[in-house]
């Protein structure tokens, strides 16, 4: 075992090998590459040479592979990919971000007075456009927008939710631990298929503070069930000076009904309904960066701002830029589905993605000629916690081959990083998620495969 150490070349080696480039950032790269090597011949891996380790150095400088996040073609037809970044940054937000971050900007100066401002007041009006609140807040994601919530005005108190909404997402982020964690105590109603009005009604006691809804993500409930809406809980909430606050999760500001999904609440619904705090994710179905909007009365708005915490929960300057490059386009509708990425995604016709499959089983098959290559129809899906049992009826182009799993390998570890799903011994790539530009970088990927 110890001959096979002496495959690594010596860091002297290295630098004598690569001695045009930046010494310090070879260095970098060189560690982190000799370590993964080390640990490949701990687990057994102890078929290569050298001259391996130094193409491996050589492309990570070519390619800058030593960035640790990197850009990956999401053929999976999982538009909004939590793992693969969930929203697709607009063009048009990244214009804006290199227009505005080259000089000094009025981030917390308020030009028009010559005075002291604030980064809140950017998104205000036009977040207030768009949802019909009279106020609006920004911070660094939807959970710290709930905590902000529930620790403003429910610290001590009761805050009472349907059973049926205490939802767990990813990495076990769970509604309850949150509403813990603010101060707030949780009082649950109903059952979970099942919550009538007259739960929340014998649930208020003196020390409720409000009345909660928090939107289902990741799953749904369907069958024998019941819900209480937030307009039917207005009198009850009104009747006790009690507070309706709601997590609305995903967040939409159009009815998305119109591309075949579910009609489902968007936010403008529900200050509309009379929800005095909504909360909501900007990467989702805003399409934007990641962020957490509360938008609705003046006065709660006002109190959120006082919070302490709120410091702790703030935006930097590229956020702010992005969303409200993204807000703006939310004006025009058309506009806002034409050219934010997401939205154009579940948008696109089946007529357009069997184009691009037809185009990329071309080339597929052109450099692949020994590959079994079809057009097969797939489902694809909103992801990111949205619409958990609809589907958008979509194109993938199919790969059989004797061995699927190491072309599956190949592609993921390739300089593009092609993310694509198999099942049945197959290799899918649905078309839904794949850019215009993509499909030639693809193209290159294979066609170094067949060589």
């Amino acid at each position: 075992m110890q001959n096979i150490y002496k495959k690594l070349p010596k860091m002297d080696e290295i630098i004598e090998r690569f001695k045009d480039h930046p010494k310090n950032l070879l260095k970098y790269i060189s560690t982190n590459i000799l370590e993964d090597y080390r640990e490949k011949i701990k687990s057994g891996f102890v078929d290569f040479e050298m001259e391996d380790v130094f193409s491996s150095i050589e492309k990570n400088l070519n390619n800058e592979e030593y960035f640790s996040l990197r850009r990956a073609i999401n053929a999976s037809g999982v538009i909004i990919h939590t793992n693969l970044g969930r929203s697709i940054v607009p063009q048009f937000a990244l214009d804006r971000i290199e227009q505005v971050s080259k000089g000094y900007m009025n981030l917390e100066y308020n030009i028009e007075k010559g005075e002291r401002g604030s980064r809140y007041d950017h998104l205000r009006k036009i977040v207030c456009e768009l949802t019909g609140a009279e106020d609006a807040l920004l911070v660094n994601n939807n959970a710290a927008a709930v905590f902000l919530m529930l620790n403003t005005f429910c610290q001590g108190s009761e805050v009472v939710v349907s059973r049926g909404e205490l939802v767990e997402i990813g990495e076990s982020f769970r509604i309850n631990e949150i509403m813990g964690r603010s101060g707030a105590i949780l009082k649950e109603v109903g059952s979970t298929n099942r919550t009538h009005l007259y739960d929340y009604e014998n649930a208020v006691t003196e020390n409720t503070k409000a009345l909660m809804k928090v939107h289902p993500s990741d799953y749904k409930v369907v069958g024998f069930t019941k819900e209480v809406t937030a307009s039917e809980l207005k009198g009850l909430a009104k009747e006790n000076d009690l507070l309706i606050l709601e997590d609305l999760g995903s967040g939409s500001l159009i009815n998305m009904s119109k591309f075949g999904l579910s009609d489902e609440r968007t936010v403008k619904d529900s200050i509309r309904e009379g929800v005095d705090l909504v909360s909501f994710s900007c990467d989702k179905l805003l399409g934007s960066v990641q962020g957490g909007i509360i938008v609705g009365r003046r006065d709660l708005i006002a109190k959120i701002r006082k919070n302490q915490l709120l410091r702790a929960f703030r935006v930097g300057k590229l956020t702010i830029m992005a969303l409200e490059a993204t807000m703006i386009k939310f004006l025009d509708e058309d506009v806002a589905i034409r050219e934010i990425p997401t939205l154009r995604m579940i948008a696109k016709t089946k007529e357009d993605i069997l184009k691009s499959a037809e185009e990329l089983k071309k080339v597929a098959k052109a450099a692949l000629p020994n590959f079994e290559i079809e057009i097969e129809e797939c489902n694809s899906k909103v992801g990111g916690g949205t619409y958990p049992v609809d589907t958008l009826l979509s194109y993938a182009v199919s790969f059989k081959t004797d061995d699927i799993m190491k072309f599956e390998s190949y592609l993921r570890l390739s300089r593009h990083h092609i993310i694509a799903t198999v099942r049945d011994n197959k290799l899918y790539m649905d078309l839904r998620c794949i850019q215009d530009d993509e499909i030639s970088m693809i193209e290159e990927i294979l066609k170094e495969y067949k060589n």
